[in-house]
């Protein structure tokens, strides 16, 4: 149910890039160090704990025959009676899908806020695929066909598909993430208000656990949804469906929302917790910064905790 003193108040597809950028510029770099979790990095890349091409060093071994002399560590070989290969881990950027929901229900924004929760939802995901391109990661927008790249291209897609695509040319709207097989130990991030039946929600994240996606979720919400700050006779239309309410005081709803809401919410979280998934919330009123900050500690982390310890230690 949407709530009265709505009122439209999208921007136009510049304005929500300048914002995007805006936020992402006072954002420091994606957190992708495996072995620092609040530190930056640049490149963008993660060992993946297999021997291969890459700059970071994983391992000494003993020297096998087939091993050419240029992969002998001389040095560290000098202190033993037995030839050491030094090895490197094989580098390879993260692979992040990230889904904002378009459904009816995100364009709704009250006399409380600054936007539709659309609009900001579009203003994080905008703002976290340009972080990701900076630290070298592959993004992709989730459920329209697209492999995850990294580069300029691949936030130009992000954009077209959140701002710029048709109303015509773009998939049906839904409110709950595509069920999308993805590459396995793939990331996903979702955006939404999550206000669609508990239940369904946590089937569709329990696929993507499934087949071992890790995943991240923002609840966004308009301060009316989460306050119900209205008085007096009140009436309450639907969005997503023909329905309507008038009540006398609305105030005496005011409790019982706040607990409906909150055993909604509760449902949501216990799924995720269980299949590993974070979830944060966000409210329009405040700053964007608050819901990329909860992303940034979330997806580091993440990417963290799928390193295994070095050998030895």
């Amino acid at each position: 149910m949407s709530l009265t003193g709505s009122h439209s108040a999208s921007s136009g597809a510049i304005g929500l890039r300048e914002q995007a950028e805006a936020l992402a510029e006072v954002m420091p770099p994606l957190v992708t160090e495996a072995e620092h979790v609040a530190s930056t990095i640049a490149q963008g890349v993660h060992g993946r704990r297999r021997t291969g091409m890459g700059e970071t060093f994983w391992q000494f071994r003993r020297y096998r025959e087939g091993d050419s002399a240029a992969s002998v560590d001389w040095r560290h070989s000098a202190r033993s009676t037995h030839l050491f290969v030094r090895e490197t881990e094989r580098e390879a950027a993260e692979s992040i899908w990230i889904w904002r929901d378009s459904s009816a229900s995100m364009d709704y924004a009250s006399d409380f806020a600054p936007c539709t929760k659309r609009d900001r939802a579009t203003v994080i995901a905008l703002a976290l695929s340009s972080l990701l391109v900076q630290g070298g990661e592959s993004v992709a927008p989730l459920g329209q066909g697209f492999a995850a790249m990294p580069g300029r291209s691949a936030l130009r897609r992000m954009a077209h598909a959140l701002i710029d695509m048709p109303d015509s040319d773009a998939p049906k709207a839904e409110s709950l993430p595509p069920p999308e097989h993805l590459p396995r130990y793939s990331q996903v991030v979702l955006i939404s208000d999550f206000l669609s039946p508990a239940e369904e929600i946590a089937e569709r994240i329990k696929r993507y656990a499934a087949d071992g996606i890790r995943g991240h979720m923002i609840q966004v919400l308009d301060p009316a949804e989460e306050d119900l700050p209205f008085s007096g006779r009140t009436e309450f239309e639907g969005v997503e469906d023909d329905l309507r309410l008038m009540v006398g005081r609305a105030q005496n709803l005011r409790e019982a929302y706040h607990q409906r809401l909150e055993i909604h919410r509760n449902r949501i979280v216990e799924t995720a917790r269980r299949i590993d998934f974070t979830f944060a919330t966000h409210r329009t009123d405040r700053s964007p910064q608050t819901a990329l900050l909860a992303l940034y500690g979330a997806l580091s982390g993440a990417i963290a905790a799928r390193k295994p310890p070095r050998p030895g230690m």
